[in-house]
């Protein structure tokens, strides 16, 4: 998943930058529509001079994704800028990229809190608080809300990602991991609340602003109407028409709740809440709307660059701990890379650029969307889900709640474990399944840009856009599985490594792979260290040392040891206390996640089994549902069929439907032909089954069970 999000999270930061670079400007470059010649450009006069510098100067996007068009060499050159600051930020590990990181996140504070003070003065900004605390219950059975809170949720808290337990791997073992939780938390809501805030108030300045050239021109058309002929005294309106820019949206809206609809034209309500609602999605939030309120506000261009350079330092900060997530586990497991860190962070950013190219076509703004819906959001569910089930119920929530202690000192309530096995997996397990649901149900769509009507409107995904999507899951997701059978194999090779030390292969009873001395002593998760004793004579040191054994294999039991053993001596005592103890202690603590009871590994292989069905079901689901769109064309013998030709022929086909049907309405169907516009149809044996009986189309069908003809042979034999 981080692999995924750093493809494209970079490009939102090539955005950024390339905006960043249009702010320094006297006159920001989409305050006013173009003008080629003497005319306004068509395109940005029928959308807004915002709209048009988004979709037309900094994407220059096509109508579809169908339409994938060049590279964007701007967007090349900011994306290769981005990398790059990436790449410095990361390049001695973590030590410079916590430096960075002390910056990239204190500053976007000082610029929300000055946004938040200069948004307050605005015209329309309690307006807009207002619209953000005001409740739509309508909308909560809706699916896609949850899950776009659950997604923020994710991306706020870095849940799922593995940049938080790359960070963590960092700490001591004693650190308190409760309070830091609690304190991530709280600091991420209260910077939730502050960033809203800030957003709708700079929206609600927006809307009002747009509500206001509403009424102007509304009113300059119902004072050409009153010009015009004679009104009745009742339609009246009590304020001065004369005068549009003194007329009060409420005195407006008021007389046109009464009247508005007696007069003829096209008078609008100019309703603050519609414009609310307009292009504060996705992307348009960052890049079209506030861009637009940013315009309004005198001194524009500083208010410009002061905003994306804080977005611009939100992003490095994402993509930091983004980067971490995906190095950190590869460092840890493979020496060789650890050693050469520097030359895997560059080799990481040069393949994330090269692969980002995708996303700097003409039509990369659609690939943005698909990556961040299909790649992230639904994915990162599948992994909560699999962490909170593999940790509550596999590892076991009391043992967790032990090791916590451990680290600790004290227990936490026993509420965490009714929350982590009960209470966030079926939400979790609930928000995935309604998702899967609708997914199925309804064919995915994409917002698309209409150049001829300069607006936006959903397209459906093609089909080929439909498999891209599935590999992405797959792809996401697939790592979970994979990883969960290597460390069982893993965990039995280890085992049977040690079973076979302990029969006594090797002479002095334990191998030496298994034991290492060098100031401190670990042998098989127990760690020995040697602690020296002080004699009678002051400053003077026994000849004999004693050794502290702890053990965590052993129930975090101690041991001190008088005898002046030799290390391999002590490593064979170790193996005598383990295989004591093996029967009650050895099963119940482990260091890591390792299954040993039968019914652990039962439940460890139907989880997997399950997940690998689940993805292959989840495949065959959306090639049926979204690959297959034409019915099979079933046949029937004919009443009045001349039996004098011969048995064998196969008999005419007729397509059976509603009276004036014809052979075009095949391209209405449902599962057949993978074509949009088919011109030759594949129809079964005219004895097929009616499709009742066939809900599904085979998988295998034998060649001389079809036979093709041309729709107008089809329409030619139903005449």
């Amino acid at each position: 998943v981080c692999f995924f999000v750093a493809l494209y999270y970079n490009v939102i930061l090539a955005w950024s930058l390339f905006y960043l670079g249009n702010s320094f400007q006297s006159s920001l470059p989409w305050e006013h529509c173009p003008v080629e010649g003497n005319v306004t450009v068509p395109e940005c006069k029928k959308s807004s001079p915002t709209s048009y510098f988004w979709y037309r100067k900094a994407l220059d996007i096509t109508d579809s994704i169908d339409e994938t068009g060049s590279f964007n060499p701007y967007i090349v050159g900011c994306l290769l800028a981005a990398w790059t600051l990436v790449c410095l930020g990361m390049f001695k590990g973590i030590k410079t990229s916590v430096k960075v990181m002390y910056f990239s996140s204190i500053f976007p504070y000082v610029v929300l809190f000055c946004f938040l003070v200069r948004g307050l003065m605005l015209d329309g900004a309690l307006d807009g608080i207002g619209f953000m605390f005001y409740p739509k219950l309508e909308i909560w059975a809706d699916v896609q809300v949850w899950r776009q809170a659950a997604t923020q949720v994710f991306f706020a808290l870095g849940l799922g990602f593995g940049s938080i337990i790359a960070y963590s791997s960092y700490n001591p073992k004693n650190n308190n991991c409760h309070r830091d939780a609690f304190t991530v938390s709280t600091i991420n809501f209260l910077t939730s609340v502050l960033a809203t805030l800030v957003v709708f108030a700079v929206l609600g300045f927006r809307a009002k602003n747009k509500a206001m050239e509403c009424v102007v021109s509304n009113i300059k058309e119902l004072s050409e109407q009153f010009h015009s002929g004679p009104v009745e005294i009742n339609l009246m309106p009590s304020f001065n028409y004369s005068d549009p820019s003194a007329v009060a949206l409420e005195d407006y809206r008021a007389w046109f709740k009464l009247h508005g609809k007696q007069f003829p034209g096209n008078l609008t309500d100019c309703d603050m809440e519609k414009e609310m609602q307009q292009g504060v999605e996705g992307t348009g939030l960052a890049f079209i709307a506030f861009t637009e309120a940013i315009s309004l506000l005198p001194g524009s261009p500083f208010w410009s660059a002061l905003f994306f350079l804080m977005l611009l330092n939100l992003g490095l900060s994402t993509m930091f701990g983004t980067m971490e997530g995906i190095l950190a586990p590869l460092t840890d497991r493979f020496k060789t890379l650890a050693n050469n860190k520097t030359k895997l962070t560059i080799f990481s950013c040069i393949i994330g650029f090269v692969i980002g190219l995708l996303f700097t076509q003409r039509c990369g703004n659609y690939f943005v969307m698909m990556f961040d819906d299909y790649s992230a959001t639904l994915p990162l569910i599948i992994v909560v889900v699999f962490e909170t089930f593999s940790v509550s119920w596999l590892y076991g929530a009391d043992r967790f709640l032990d090791d916590i202690e451990g680290m600790l000192g004290w227990r936490p309530h026993v509420i965490y474990k009714y929350l982590w096995k009960y209470v966030c997996l079926l939400a979790m397990l609930g928000l995935l399944g309604a998702t899967t649901i609708q997914m199925f149900i309804k064919r995915p769509t994409y917002m698309a840009w209409n150049q001829e009507k300069g607006s936006e409107e959903y397209l459906e995904y093609p089909d080929r856009a439909l498999a891209v999507m599935a590999l992405l899951i797959i792809f996401a997701v697939m790592p979970v599985p994979i990883a969960l059978i290597h460390a069982v194999l893993m965990d039995r090779r280890t085992r049977e490594r040690a079973r076979d030390s302990e029969a006594g292969r090797v002479r002095t009873g334990v191998p030496w792979k298994y034991c290492q001395v060098s100031g401190e002593f670990s042998c098989r998760g127990c760690s020995l260290s040697s602690v020296s004793q002080k004699g009678p004579t002051p400053g003077r040191e026994t000849r004999h040392p004693r050794f502290h054994i702890r053990c965590i294999n052993l129930n975090l039991q101690t041991y001190v040891l008088t005898p002046p053993w030799r290390a391999w001596q002590l490593c064979r005592y170790i193996m005598n206390l383990l295989r004591k103890e093996e029967a009650t202690h050895l099963n119940a603590k482990q260091t890591y996640v390792q299954v040993e009871q039968d019914n652990a590994k039962v439940g460890l292989f139907v989880a997997a089994a399950v997940g690998t069905f689940a993805l292959m079901a989840a495949v065959y689901c959306i090639y049926n549902k979204f690959y297959s769109k034409h019915q099979y064309l079933h046949t029937q013998l004919n009443d009045d069929s001349d039996f004098s030709t011969d048995p064998m022929d196969t008999p005419p086909v007729c397509f059976h439907g509603s009276a004036g049907s014809s052979a075009v309405d095949v391209q209405r169907g449902g599962y057949g032909s993978l074509s949009d516009t088919p011109s030759i149809i594949s129809v079964p044996p005219s004895l097929s089954p009616p499709p009742s009986a066939m809900p599904f189309p085979p998988l295998f069908l034998p060649s001389h069970s079809l036979r093709t003809i041309s729709a107008k042979d089809l329409e030619k034999s139903c005449a």
